[in-house]
């Protein structure tokens, strides 16, 4: 190992990257054959959780930008998947929810999605999974303190 850098095989930093790579691999894999990608994916399951969110909340919470989101949203809009309102009921957010074409959609992808986590942590006891779940949360909270 040297000593003044960090060494790949034991750097929890590097071997979280390689896992979310992995997983973000997989996770395209069972999407693509439903005609979605990851952030198409996510922004469904955020309304689902969060109707009636804007395209800068969506976009936050699919790690996009802006512009990113916009140009799925109106895709999706085109398609049928979501509705937003004509005009914004404040300022100039135009809160989005999803269709019942949407609901479908996302059903069917959130059943592949779950699909690939159960296969990440088939080899894990329950306790192992909420043990992974709290350090990684931990470490979450440990970066965005100031």
């Amino acid at each position: 190992m040297r000593q003044d850098g960090i060494d790949l095989e034991t750097s929890l930093g590097y071997l979280l990257k390689e896992a979310a790579s992995a997983l973000r691999a997989a996770m395209e894999e069972v999407l693509r054959p439903l005609g979605m990608t990851i952030t198409h994916y996510s922004c469904l399951e955020l309304l689902a959780q969060r109707p009636g969110l804007s395209n800068s909340e969506l976009a936050r919470g699919a790690f996009v930008t802006r512009q990113t989101m916009n140009v799925l949203l109106q895709s999706l809009e085109r398609d049928g998947i979501v509705t937003r309102t004509a005009q914004p009921p404040v300022g100039k957010a135009l809160p989005t929810r999803l269709t019942a074409l949407g609901q479908a959609h996302l059903e069917e992808a959130s059943a592949a999605v779950r699909s690939v986590e159960l296969r990440m942590t088939g080899g894990m006891s329950e306790s192992e999974r909420l043990d992974a779940f709290r350090s990684l949360r931990g470490m979450i909270r440990a970066l965005r303190e100031e």
